[in-house]
């Protein structure tokens, strides 16, 4: 499954537009949610297939979703997600990211204080039923509801937090400011969403910079990238830091991870400068797995299974 994203932003910030930049999609009509897939750029996609002979490459992506404002019920459409990306308006005489940045961190908090309230409201009925478990999820979901109705973030709660809350502002937070110096023209990068990289590259100054704010974004909620190939194609994949060949083989699909036999696992660079799997095998640099094995950035895996 892919990284799943929201984008946040105050009205005319420029949410729909970074939505637009990173998937292509022309997000229309305005005031709906959108959702779309974006492809996460990987430098290393092409030598590992040129490699390998694959007939394509196939990026990892994530999954985005633009809602409609900032309202509560809105933002509760993304406790499922794993980040947040917060646009900063950086363009114009009054423009100051900062604050909005801190408006929308109040927003969150917001959302959860009316998350916490219902959730709280449930358990107490179900409670009634004498069960411990609920009785205790009560005490501990009124000691939180007095921490957001101070105005203070999840993420500054000491004690353990409820695990079916799905708190909003406990999720990583990547900030872009659009426009302005050091931001992006989300404007343009929309308009170049449909071109190759190569053509867009002409129309700017420099890099677009999204392969930076995907970094901060992998880094922050803490993502690997794994690779498979063949002369079909060679494909990134992502999954979480400290994760097993098993999870990895799960990624990948369900009848790999339960037919799991042994996995031949070999470093990105080796193979580009061994030049072949047969060269690099003749020096050593791949090897045999079992599950257990804990997958590293980079690593190209050859699951064996048998369903």
């Amino acid at each position: 499954m892919p990284l799943d994203v929201g984008i946040v932003g105050l009205p005319g910030a420029g949410k729909t537009t970074l939505f637009t930049a990173l998937t292509g999609i022309s997000a229309t009509p305005y005031g709906q949610e959108h959702v779309g897939i974006a492809p996460i750029p990987d430098e290393r996609l092409e030598p590992i297939a040129e490699v390998e002979s694959s007939a394509k490459t196939t990026p990892a992506t994530i999954r985005l979703v633009d809602p409609p404002g900032l309202s509560a019920p809105v933002l509760g459409e993304l406790r499922k997600a794993d980040a947040l990306l917060a646009v900063l308006g950086g363009f114009g005489a009054e423009a100051d990211p900062a604050h909005d940045l801190e408006t929308i961190e109040l927003e969150l908090v917001v959302a959860d204080r009316d998350h916490v309230e219902k959730r709280l409201e449930r358990v107490r009925s179900q409670a009634k039923s004498g069960d411990p478990r609920l009785r205790e999820e009560v005490a501990e979901l009124e000691r939180v509801l007095v921490h957001v109705e101070a105005g203070d973030s999840l993420r500054t709660y000491e004690n353990p937090l409820p695990p079916a809350l799905d708190p909003l502002t406990t999720k990583p937070l990547i900030q872009v400011v659009n426009g302005g110096d050091g931001g992006f023209d989300l404007k343009l990068e929309a308009e170049l969403a449909d071109l190759s990289p190569g053509d867009a590259a002409e129309f700017r100054d420099g890099p677009s910079g999204f392969e930076n704010v995907l970094s901060n974004l992998f880094e922050t909620v803490g993502l690997l990238t794994f690779f498979t190939g063949g002369d079909k194609e060679t494909r990134a994949w992502t999954l979480r830091q400290g994760s097993s060949a098993l999870d990895a083989a799960a990624a990948i699909h369900s009848d790999i991870a339960r037919g799991f036999i042994r996995c031949e696992v070999i470093g990105w660079r080796d193979l580009v400068e061994a030049g072949s799997r047969a060269e690099a095998a003749r020096r050593g640099q791949q090897r045999l797995e079992g599950k257990d094995y804990v997958v590293a950035d980079g690593d190209i895996l050859n699951i064996r299974f048998n369903v």
